[in-house]
């Protein structure tokens, strides 16, 4: 694999999502502003963006290979989502909130940045919930109307909320929103470090808060570089114009 300082993130890592592990390692986000070169994130950052290039290509090179996510059909790609990604927000974020509760009531007064994580992650659940149901409900049928459109020769009228783009534009902006909160999460917790006197369930919590922030990358990075660019070139070849 041949990459260079103007490949865009979000492209490379739809091509082989091993390469999201140097984008995490050097703070480069690329799900919710992967549309930017790898040369315009590492100037952003002031990161040399030759380091980033040479991790990258010793990615490429290592043996095995990730998921190829861009070959799957898109009625695929949806039902994944909802199956594994909605749902795990669902479950983990009902599963996370008692332990946070739990964690500010004792340890709340020794670490009072507890409180603000607590807070930020409540609304992220609750945000997140109202979030994926409008995807669920209005975008997804949506997709899956004009996937049986081209399967059977059809043109179909475009949606009352208009192109496809407009939908997937307001979803790209909620996705930034999150990711932007999960980072002051992350800060808040020292990087999901868990201090010395960490009882258990405080060490389990920042860890479920990790794997929570994990999960919503690679969620978002499936719907922003993947899912939404092939939906908007479908919907050019089904709707009538």
């Amino acid at each position: 694999m041949n990459i260079s300082q103007e490949q865009i993130i979000g492209e490379l890592v739809a091509r082989d999502y091993r390469t999201a592990s140097v984008f995490k390692k050097y703070g480069i986000d690329f799900c919710c502003q992967g549309n930017t070169t790898i040369n315009n994130a590492c100037e952003k950052k002031s990161i040399d963006s030759g380091q980033v290039l040479y991790d990258l290509d010793e990615v490429a090179r290592e043996k095995g290979s990730s998921i190829d996510y861009q070959i799957w059909p898109l009625d695929l790609l949806i039902d994944y989502i909802v199956k594994k990604h909605h749902r795990y927000v669902v479950e983990k974020s009902m599963e996370i909130l008692p332990y946070l509760n739990k964690i500010c009531e004792v340890h709340g007064e020794r670490h009072p940045e507890l409180f603000e994580i607590n807070d930020l992650f409540n609304l992220s659940a609750e945000v997140l919930a109202q979030h994926m149901k409008k995807e669920e409900l209005d975008l997804f049928p949506y997709i899956q109307k004009m996937i049986q459109a081209k399967h059977e020769g059809n043109k179909i009228v475009v949606p009352g909320f208009g192109s496809i783009e407009n939908l997937i534009r307001i979803m790209e902006e909620e996705h930034t929103i999150e990711g932007d909160r999960f980072r002051k999460i992350e800060e808040l917790s020292n990087h999901y470090t868990t201090p010395a006197d960490a009882c258990n369930t405080y060490r389990v919590t920042i860890a479920l808060l990790k794997e929570f922030e994990d999960d919503l990358h690679l969620h978002i990075h499936l719907e922003n570089n993947i899912l939404f660019p092939k939906s908007i070139k479908l919907e050019k070849e089904v709707t009538l114009q």
